[in-house]
């Protein structure tokens, strides 16, 4: 569809009705993963999202096999498989270990259903639904599919919101949260089943294999550029939306270009940038001097008479 295109009339892109579909659609995906993806770099938890998006591949892949949507698959599996991970971590966060036997044994059924659905099911869309899963298809969703994804990521920003303030007060501090009666086990379930949600919208839009990018990059970049929580929050999201509209500008500009690889470079870039300045702050602020303790004396030359 895109190789015919070409940047020969920018303000025209909306034109488009698949252009459209995909501004409607990335736009609120990459809202959701920026404030999930905040909070799974505040928690220290981006390795659950790496394991999630083989799991919404592998569950793409069983409903497929099975003669089913695969979205009916995507959204089932990842989240009962995120809440199996919570229910085997502590306080409802799975350590590295449970993530990565999950991870292992999740990889290996994607294997097995990927070999059933091409062995079982006949016809020439077969690789192009895998691939498709893997990397996804923003420029080929329908308008009813774009509609359904913006909603389920509008209520999973909504959902974000309502907990936030609970949840980042047990992101920094888990002990002293439960100590003043946080359900802290029951946020962390919530708060998997949210990731879980994201990543499976989110491989509509990037694919199966580049999830993790569109929900580390804009939280790890927020967090390089700002302390404070909230403004970390609003700054993940835009830089999440901001990645998806220039990444979908230059995939409609550069027709050879995959929209997913755009998306996440301008992610990526602007993850590099903003660590290097917050390298290049830390190196400005460590030269400048220290000023002298105050009510401390300078010491004098004294001369020892011989």
């Amino acid at each position: 569809m895109t190789t015919a295109l070409s940047w020969t009339n920018p303000a025209g892109m909306l034109d488009h009705p698949f252009m459209q579909h995909a501004f409607l659609a990335g736009t609120a995906v990459a809202a959701a993963a920026g404030l999930v993806g905040y909070f799974l770099v505040l928690r220290a938890q981006v390795f659950t999202a790496d394991a999630l998006s083989h799991v919404a591949f592998t569950g793409a892949l069983a409903a497929l096999a099975a003669g089913l949507d695969a979205r009916i698959g995507l959204f089932t599996v990842t989240i009962l498989v995120a809440l199996g991970m919570g229910t085997l971590g502590r306080h409802g966060r799975p350590d590295d270990v449970v993530i990565g036997g999950i991870f292992a044994w999740v990889l290996g059924l994607g294997v097995f259903f990927l070999t059933l659905y091409t062995t079982t099911r006949s016809g020439a869309g077969n690789g192009a639904a895998s691939v498709t899963v893997l990397f996804g298809s923003i420029f080929g969703l329908p308008a009813s599919r774009a509609a359904s994804t913006a909603i389920i990521a509008v209520v999973v920003c909504a959902a974000v919101g309502l907990i936030a303030r609970l949840l980042l007060f047990a992101s920094l501090d888990e002990a002293v949260a439960a100590a003043r009666g946080v359900p802290t086990r029951i946020l962390g379930f919530g708060f998997l089943i949210l990731v879980g949600a994201t990543a499976a919208e989110s491989t509509q839009v990037v694919g199966a294999l580049l999830i993790l990018g569109l929900l580390a990059a804009p939280a790890g970049a927020a967090h390089r550029l700002t302390t404070r929580p909230l403004r970390g929050l609003a700054l993940s999201a835009t830089i999440a939306v901001a990645s998806v509209w220039i990444g979908l500008a230059a995939a409609y500009a550069l027709p050879a270009t995959p929209p997913s690889f755009a998306i996440l470079t301008v992610a990526t870039l602007t993850y590099t940038a903003a660590a290097g300045h917050r390298r290049l702050r830390e190196r400005r602020a460590s030269r400048q001097p220290r000023p002298a303790p105050t009510g401390h004396t300078p010491a004098r030359d004294v001369t020892v008479p011989g």
